[in-house]
């Protein structure tokens, strides 16, 4: 029975020890894949914050025209109004 006992814990040593070595092998591909997760994280977080600096500059570059727009519209309605005023006075 001794050898019987012996057998069996070696072949327990041995199921321990596989065990352990999938679990390292297990840790390392677990924590390349965590790396490589982080570096494509990493690379989407850049075209999206490229996109949003796009996207805000295209915002600025339209708030800008609509102040123009409306500038030159205050302007048109100024120059109406001044022929308006220039024209009803000869009129008068």
């Amino acid at each position: 029975m001794t050898e019987n006992n012996q057998e069996g814990q070696g072949q327990n040593e041995k199921a321990f020890k596989n065990f352990g070595k999938r679990v390292d092998e297990f840790l390392v591909e677990f924590e390349e894949a965590g790396e490589r997760l982080k570096k494509e994280f990493e690379g989407k977080f850049e075209e999206l914050r490229v996109s949003a600096e796009k996207l805000k500059k295209e915002a600025e570059s339209s708030d800008r025209w609509k102040d123009v727009e409306q500038s030159l519209k205050r302007a048109g309605d100024e120059l109406g109004n001044a022929f308006k005023a220039a024209f009803n006075n000869k009129k008068s």
